[in-house]
């Protein structure tokens, strides 16, 4: 049993990619069969988004929701979760199927490249880049989804490309990367400190994990720069709210 689990891993080129996959879906599943409101198939807020959904607001202070029914919904401060939760609840079909759709474009791009650990280690420095930048930038709605860690696969694939030498621009991902921040910036509604957050943080781990071979940093520099930027992202979100 222990070879053939050997072996059925060995043959998971891509097993984090699917797993963050299904943890996405199966949280956005199971907020619907929780909540019973189909609503929040068309991006409609519900208790789910209240309990896991981020801002500087709701980490500050304590807030009274009201919802169309009347009933009264509070949520406390210093919920620090929130940093995390937020980036794996979504608003909408429409929104998790974007997400979800870059996430199993750009995961077989990254993960063999970089081994699954570092993959999940860029996923989640880019998806706390962009807690950091939704607190930073973003008001005082509730904001959520894997945007921020998508855009900062995004952005380090492009910054890998480059350190190859390589112009991201006559590539697929440079393009896709401009026109998802013109997108950003031009619709209302999006968290422009989600994705600008997580872009930077993704971009910034990229330096290091996807140098070119003849400019390759030590082993232990690619696993402890998407750490120190994950946690230095904690760090400077809960120092924020707390000024």
């Amino acid at each position: 049993m222990k070879t053939r689990a050997r072996f059925w891993s060995a043959g998971q080129p891509n097993l984090v990619t699917m797993t963050l996959i299904a943890i996405n879906v199966a949280v956005f599943v199971g907020a619907l069969i929780w909540t019973g409101d189909a609503s929040s198939l068309t991006g409609e807020a519900t208790n789910v988004h209240l309990r896991l959904g981020l801002s500087k607001d709701i980490l500050a202070q304590t807030i009274v929701w009201q919802g169309d029914n009347g009933e009264l919904f509070i949520t406390q401060p210093d919920g620090w979760y929130r940093l995390v939760t937020s980036g794996f609840i979504h608003f909408g079909l429409l929104h998790i199927a974007f997400n979800m759709y870059f996430l199993y474009v750009l995961g077989p791009m990254l993960e063999p490249a970089l081994g699954r650990m570092r993959f999940l280690l860029l996923y989640m420095a880019s998806l706390l880049g962009g807690s950091l930048g939704v607190i930073l930038l973003d008001g005082g709605g509730i904001t959520g989804g894997a945007s921020g860690a998508i855009f900062g696969l995004l952005a380090g694939a492009s910054v890998g490309l480059w350190r190859r030498g390589i112009n991201p621009l006559t590539s697929g991902i440079g393009t896709t990367l401009i026109l998802n921040l013109f997108i950003t910036f031009a619709v209302p509604g999006i968290s422009i400190g989600g994705h600008l957050g997580g872009a930077i943080a993704g971009s910034v781990c990229a330096m290091v994990m996807l140098a070119p071979r003849h400019q390759s940093f030590p082993k232990w520099a690619t696993y402890a720069t998407p750490i120190a930027v994950g946690v230095g992202s904690v760090i400077a979100s809960v120092a924020l709210v707390i000024a």
